[in-house]
């Protein structure tokens, strides 16, 4: 993978987005793209019968803004996606795989948009073209000679649309299997665990309304200037309508800090808005030391607790008071890395409001106690009465688009026997019932040899996933690999024996079965379902929908006896109508999403009611977290910078946290440096010692703020110091967030 040796780096801005954002975007967009095509896609991006932004899951206002419904960087989603560059069989003629392998992630996605499928062949250097039909063939031929199904996994991205997700483990569970893994198993997993325990919903309770009737917000571990900017636009409403919000994080962000926003006046020439109230710039992974101690802080004031919401809808108080008698404040103070006072006045703020909601992200799910993180935030908002009423409630931020609609489909590879049974009334038959492989359990299985065949309905596993030479491995350990993408990725040159890229349709372009123009549904981080649109002709005639595909991927392999799988695309009407039959919520799709906002999918939490054993919500125990395995002296946190989304890289600029011209940096706490012998710009290695010795050189030293014995480094590029088996116990998520690391100077 190709290092950058441009880097620059300077103070970190004061207020994020502005003009500057604007700038940045339109020429981003306009090197992409000629005018009248970024026009064409920008006037529709996030509108009614317009294009759901490829970006994060954040949802659209009702009214929605005429000077355009979108972000900076869901401008760089579009200007990725559409952009006017093309791979086609000129390209993989002209390379090699080992010669892109050498490529950087950035350079191998502004090559542009795949034009045809291409195949590489045992023992070939790289793809050549090959036919649709002869790409099912291959396919169809090497499902059917698998030993079970069972050696075969299925894995999604969130960016899948409600359609092609809903066929897709359609298929695979009729082919016989739950090896159905998604990129949730990576981000989300543990608030769908710790959510469903608690509450009965794996979902989020609050509405976007919400936030302008909340007195109190919190954001844990999450930057929304970079992963969800327009989060900002309702940050920035609630601080209007009086709502002090807490920031709880490793890193002081700078949206967080000062927000300008681009659509107004007082963006453009005012001071913009003050963000965060309190930011607590806590030590990484210390979030349950913290919420412990304000618990501990509200139960002195039983006065500020809502006592009859406790009574009537929760269980397991008793329990909860008890286990916190048995903590110090102190010690929980000291461990979190905060002050005293900033834990005291903070506390006081929660006591003295009734409308919270929390929001988080990556920066309490993927830890070895993400589950207990979440667990613990909700037992805040239980003592408070803050869930189930306007203003107040849960907040998991979605990364993907469509990552929550995806998992709602049956994108799951532990299904409940509810959903298996509904299936097999609606399609008449048995669907299996073993547990499937989650995504660090089909990487232990590849390498393993357990499974022959690896199918990905876009993402792009091997940057996503952890432990990066391990997950190379076990892809090409793979008899047959099969990628659906729009773009190039690290994936693809990591091929199987047999390596098939299939080239699919975007969220820009429009969909055309039977000479008829279809739209798609998604989700949004909310539970709403709503349309989108394409607007762009396909960007080559040879490219096909992922519904098609999956439809005579099933085809080939299963027939169309019982289920005509060609039939359905031909309107996807049909689609959403077996959709309707078989998941709960979804009556009467076709008419209701069609409506202006499409609808909301029903929520217990939402309205008070909590679908567990008992009917009513758990308080429950959490531990502390666990030290880092010893022998390592700072822990790490991976990030994403501001010019990318996920695993794609928009470009190699950071200006939010100072950095331009390069990936390859360590944020370091400046005592840690002093203590270190290390100084600004020094190149060193990263390296730890788990289950084996894992190292990445060639890193400079960035001095941060941020809390001393934390450092972080950028995702992707530092996941081959994640080992595949650190894992947040219950989800099985990778531990991404809290890696133990030691750093050493290079050429002394």
């Amino acid at each position: 993978m190709a290092h950058h040796n441009h880097l620059k780096t300077q103070n970190p801005p004061n207020k994020a987005a502005g003009p500057q954002a604007v700038t940045i975007a339109a020429k981003m967009v306009l090197d992409a793209m000629p005018p009248w095509k970024a026009f064409k896609v920008l006037k529709k991006l996030n509108q009614k019968d317009g294009i759901d932004c490829p970006g994060c899951a954040w949802p659209d206002p009702y009214k929605r803004s005429k000077l355009g419904e979108f972000c900076e960087n869901g401008v760089k989603a579009i200007a990725e996606e559409a952009q006017h560059q093309f791979v086609d069989a000129a390209f993989f003629k002209q390379h090699t795989i080992s010669s892109l392998q050498r490529k950087s992630d950035y350079w191998l996605g502004k090559q542009g948009r795949l034009t045809q499928p291409v195949v590489k062949i045992p023992d070939a250097q790289r793809y050549q073209p090959i036919g649709w039909e002869d790409a099912f063939q291959l396919i169809g031929q090497q499902l059917k000679s698998l030993n079970h199904p069972d050696e075969a996994v299925f894995y999604t991205s969130g960016r899948t649309s409600n359609e092609a997700a809903f066929l897709y483990q359609l298929f695979v569970r009729k082919f016989g299997t739950n090896n159905l893994p998604d990129c949730s198993n990576m981000c989300h997993e543990s608030s769908g665990v710790a959510l469903t325990e608690t509450l009965g919903i794996g979902k989020g309770s609050v509405t976007l309304e919400d936030f302008e009737h909340s007195e109190v917000i919190l954001i844990f571990g999450q930057n929304p200037g970079t992963n969800h900017p327009r989060m900002l636009n309702s940050l920035e409403k609630a601080k209007a309508n009086g709502a002090q919000i807490i920031v709880i994080n490793p890193l002081k962000e700078v949206a967080l800090t000062r927000f300008k926003n681009p659509q107004k006046l007082g963006g453009w020439i005012g001071k913009g808005t003050s963000i965060a109230d309190y930011s607590l710039q806590i030590k990484i992974n210390q979030d349950v030391a913290l919420l412990k101690a304000w618990l501990i802080l509200l139960l002195q004031k039983e006065e500020s607790l809502d006592q009859e919401f406790i009574t009537d809808k929760t269980s397991g108080y008793a329990e909860l008071k008890k286990d916190l008698s048995s903590y110090s404040l102190d010690q929980l103070v000291e461990q979190s890395g905060l002050t005293k006072e900033e834990v005291l006045t903070t506390a006081e703020v929660l006591a003295s409001r009734h409308k919270i909601i929390a929001c988080w992200a990556m920066g309490l799910t993927q830890h070895v106690n993400a589950v207990d993180n979440i667990r613990e935030v909700v037992n805040l908002l239980l003592l408070k009465g803050s869930i189930g009423k306007a203003g107040a409630g849960t907040c998991p931020v979605r990364g993907h688009s469509n990552v929550q609609g995806d998992r709602t489909m049956g994108i799951w590879e532990r299904p409940t026997k509810a959903w298996t049974d509904k299936l097999k009334d609606t399609f008449g038959f048995e669907p299996p019932a073993s547990p499937g492989y989650n995504v660090v359990e089909a990487i232990d299985a590849m390498n393993q040899g357990k499974v022959r065949f690896f199918m990905a309905m876009g993402g792009n596993l091997l940057s996503a996933a952890p432990d990066t030479l391990v997950t190379e491995k076990a892809l090409q350990n793979c008899e047959l690999t099969v990628h659906v993408s729009t773009k190039l990725n690290r994936s693809h040159l990591a091929p199987g024996q047999l390596s098939l890229i299939l080239p699919c349709l975007g969220r820009t372009d429009k969909h055309v079965e039977n000479n008829q123009e279809q739209f798609v549904t998604v989700e949004n981080s909310m539970g709403i379902v709503h349309t989108s649109y394409g607007a762009l002709n396909a960007p080559s005639p040879l490219l096909m929908s992922e519904p098609a595909i999956v439809a005579s991927i099933a085809s080939e392999t299963l027939g169309n006896q019982d289920i005509n799988w060609l039939d359905l695309v031909n309107d996807y009407d049909q689609i959403r109508d077996l959709i309707a039959k078989a998941i709960s919520g979804f009556d009467d799709y076709n008419r209701r999403v069609k409506e202006d906002n499409g609808f909301e999918l029903p929520n217990g939490a939402r309205v008070g009611q909590f679908n567990t054993s008992n009917g009513k919500a758990h308080f429950t125990i959490n531990q502390l977290p666990e030290p880092i395995q010893t022998g390592h002296q700072y822990t790490m946190m991976t990030i994403r910078s501001h010019d990318q989304f996920n695993t794609t890289i928009y470009g190699m600029d950071d200006r939010y946290r100072g950095v331009f011209g390069g990936r390859n940096v360590v944020f370091m706490n400046v005592k840690d440096m002093q203590e270190a012998g290390l100084e600004k710009g020094d190149e060193v290695a990263l390296h730890n010692h788990y289950d084996k010795d894992r190292k990445i050189s060639g890193y400079t030293v960035v001095p941060y703020e941020i809390p001393s014995g934390c450092v972080a480094t950028y995702f992707p590029e530092a996941n081959p110091l994640i080992p595949l088996q650190l894992t947040a116990r219950l989800s099985h998520t990778p531990a991404s967030k809290s890696v133990g690391v030691n750093i050493s100077k290079l050429n002394d």
